[in-house]
C-alpha cells in the first residue's frame, strides 16, 4: 500500500519529521510491524539489529613488562530496546560500519589496561578471567552507544621474540614429555606384557592341545588294541574253558578209572591176598598139626603117608557119591558141610586104620575130635 513501510527482522525502522509519537527522541523507532510514512512530512531510515563483529590485534604489556600480542574477537549488536536502538541510531545510522570499528577500538583499550594489571602466567592461564573483566569494564560504555556485546574470545598471545611463554611452557613441556615417554613405556611394557601373556597363553593352549590330543591318541590306541586282541582273548579264554573241561573230564575219567581199579584190582587182590592169607593159615595150621603128629612116638612116616593119602581117601569116597543123588538145601553151605562130613569120614577111616594096623599108641585124646572141628562138621 502506498505509504506503509515495514522494517526486516533484523531491523530496525527509523521515521523522522513530525512531532507525533516520537517524545524526546528525534524519531520514531518501529520494530516487527510497519506503518503508514507519508512520503511529503516523513523520512524513513532502517537500522541493522543483526549480529555484528570486530576483531582486536593489540599490543599489550604484561605488569612484568613483557610486550604481548593478543589477538580476540568480539561479537556485538544493537540493543533490542528503543533507547538502544535510538543511541545506536543518532551514533552509527548515517554510517553503520563505524560500530565494528569503534567497538573494536574500545575493547583495545579495555583489553591493554587488563592485561597490564596481569602477569603472562595469569594471561595464560587464566584467558576466561580475562575476557571475562573486559567484558565487565566496557558493558557501560558499550551500553552508552547503544551496542551489547554477546561474547569475547581471546584467539592467541604472543610474546613475539622474547621466549617468555616458551621458556614458561618449557618445564611443563618437559613433565608432559616425561609423562608422555613415561605412558609411552608403560604402553610399551604393557604390550610386552601382553604379548608375553598372549603367547603364555598359545603356548599353555598348545600344550593342552597336545596333552589331550596325546591322551586321544592313547585311548584310540587302547581301544584299538583291546580291539585287536579282542580276538586272541576270545579265542584263549575259549580254548581255556575248553582245556578246563577237559581237564575236569580227564579227572573224571581218572576217578572212574580208579574206582575201575579198585573194583577190578584192589578188590580182587585183596580178596586173592585174603585167600592166600587163609591158605597159609590152613597151610601153617596143618604143619602144626604134621609137627604134633611126628612128635607123637616117632609116627611120622606113617602119619605123612597118611595124610598124603587122605586126598585120595577123600576122593575115593566123594566118588562114592558120584551115583548118589543128594539133595542140597542150604547152597554152599550144603556144600560144605558135606565136603566137611567128608573128611570126618576119612579121619574116621584113617583111625581105623590105624587101628587094623596095630599102632603102639593112638593119637592124643580129643586130636581126632580137633582135627574134625577144624574141617568142619561131620553129618
Amino acid at each position: 500500500m502506498f505509504g506503509y513501510r515495514v522494517p526486516a527482522p533484523d531491523q530496525a525502522m527509523l521515521i523522522s519529521g513530525g512531532r507525533r509519537g516520537m517524545g524526546t527522541a528525534p524519531f520514531r523507532v518501529v520494530t516487527g510491524h510497519g506503518a503508514f510514512v507519508s512520503p511529503v512530512f516523513r523520512k524513513t531510515r532502517f537500522l541493522t539489529l543483526a549480529m555484528c563483529e570486530a576483531e582486536v590485534d593489540e599490543n599489550c604489556v604484561t605488569h612484568q613488562g613483557i610486550a604481548l600480542t593478543v589477538r580476540a574477537v568480539i561479537a556485538f549488536k544493537v540493543g533490542n530496546d528503543k533507547e538502544s536502538i535510538v543511541n545506536a541510531g543518532q551514533r552509527f545510522l548515517s554510517d553503520q560500519d563505524q560500530m565494528s570499528v569503534l567497538t573494536g577500538r574500545i575493547f583495545a583499550g579495555h583489553l591493554r589496561a587488563i592485561i597490564g594489571s596481569m602477569t603472562v602466567e595469569e594471561i595464560v592461564t587464566e584467558r576466561q578471567k580475562l575476557a571475562t573483566e573486559v567484558l565487565e569494564t566496557s558493558k557501560a560504555e558499550m551500553a552508552k552507544i547503544g551496542l551489547i556485546v554477546d561474547s569475547l574470545q581471546i584467539q592467541s598471545i604472543d610474546d613475539g621474540q622474547t621466549g617468555y611463554i616458551a621458556a614458561m611452557a618449557a618445564p611443563h613441556q618437559a613433565a608432559i614429555q616425561r609423562q608422555a615417554k613415561i605412558a609411552q613405556a608403560q604402553a610399551a611394557q604393557a604390550s610386552a606384557e601382553a604379548e608375553q601373556a598372549a603367547a603364555r597363553n598359545q603356548a599353555e593352549y598348545a600344550r593342552q592341545t597336545a596333552v589331550v590330543k596325546a591322551e586321544y591318541t592313547a585311548q584310540v590306541d587302547r581301544a584299538q588294541a583291546q580291539a585287536a586282541q579282542a580276538g586272541p582273548l576270545a579265542a584263549a579264554h575259549a580254548q581255556q574253558e575248553v582245556l578246563t573241561a577237559q581237564t575236569e573230564l580227564a579227572q573224571r575219567a581218572a576217578e572212574l578209572r580208579q574206582q575201575q581199579l579198585v573194583a577190578e584190582v584192589v578188590r580182587p587182590a585183596e580178596a586173592e591176598a585174603e585167600r592166600i592169607r587163609v591158605l597159609a593159615l590152613a597151610e601153617a595150621e596143618r604143619m602144626t598139626i604134621q609137627a604134633e603128629a611126628a612128635a607123637s612116638n616117632d609116627r611120622v612116616a606113617l602119619d605123612r603117608m597118611l595124610i598124603d593119602q587122605l586126598p585120595l581117601i577123600v576122593k575115593e569116597a566123594a566118588g562114592g557119591l558120584a551115583g548118589a543123588s543128594v539133595n542140597v538145601l542150604n547152597g554152599a553151605d550144603g556144600l560144605g558141610e558135606i565136603a566137611a562130613g567128608l573128611v570126618g569120614q576119612g579121619l574116621t577111616i584113617l583111625d581105623s586104620v590105624q587101628q587094623h594096623l596095630g599102632t603102639s599108641r593112638s593119637l592124643p585124646d580129643g586130636e581126632g575130635a580137633a582135627r574134625a572141628r577144624h574141617l568142619g562138621p561131620v553129618d
